[in-house]
């Protein structure tokens, strides 16, 4: 099994789209997908992400400049993630597909690689490992 991000994406014009949407009803739609991934074993977790309380710390400067986010000039923001455990790149594309968004909203999936893919006899990749597994996250 491999994890995946499912990062959600969502322009001005997906806000739009669900401006007269009932909170009750995306929680119904969201509930139900995210339901099927409980049944199917294979949801890690899932979070959508405030729209308001949000800064951005940009390090091209010394110190780092502070500002309100989040980016007020993107075409899109990310608003949530899912983190799934599949076998294949593949699988987590259809459950992206699976996602109920609308027009001016998009997914990208991105693997995350395993703990063991790092070199071992790193000092920090070892100390990460034994916190996991101190953790009960390996």
């Amino acid at each position: 099994m491999a994890k995946y991000m499912l990062i959600m994406r969502a322009s001005d014009e997906a806000h739009k789209a669900m401006e007269n949407v009932s909170f009750d009803e995306i929680l119904e739609t969201m509930g139900r997908y995210n339901d099927e991934l409980m049944k199917a074993g294979v949801l890690l977790a899932a979070e959508g992400l405030d729209p308001e309380v949000s800064v951005v710390v940009d390090y091209s400067s010394t110190p780092p400049l502070v500002t309100d986010g989040p980016y007020g000039e993107t075409k899109e923001l990310f608003g949530g993630f899912y983190l799934i455990d599949v076998p294949t790149l593949e699988e987590a594309v259809e459950w992206a597909r699976r996602m109920p968004a609308g027009p001016g909203a998009k997914t990208e999936v991105r693997r995350i690689p395993s703990i063991d893919e790092f070199p071992a006899e790193n000092e920090y990749v070892y100390r990460e490992k034994a916190w996991r597994q101190q953790n009960g996250q390996l």
